[in-house]
C-alpha cells in the first residue's frame, strides 16, 4: 500500500467523522432536553403562566 493510500483513506475517514459531528451538532440544537424540538414551540407558552 502507498503513503498516498493511505493519507487518502486518513483524510476519508477524518472527512466522515466530522460530516457526523457536524449533522449530529446540529440535529440536537432543534431539540430541548425533554426532547420537544424547539422550532415548533409556541414563543407565547412562556408568557401564559
Amino acid at each position: 500500500m502507498a503513503i498516498g493510500d493511505i493519507v487518502y483513506i486518513g483524510a476519508s475517514l477524518l472527512f466522515a467523522y466530522m460530516t457526523f459531528v457536524i449533522i449530529r451538532g446540529n440535529f440536537q440544537r432543534k431539540f430541548d432536553s425533554e426532547g420537544n424540538r424547539l422550532d415548533l414551540k409556541d414563543k407565547d407558552d412562556d408568557k401564559i403562566g
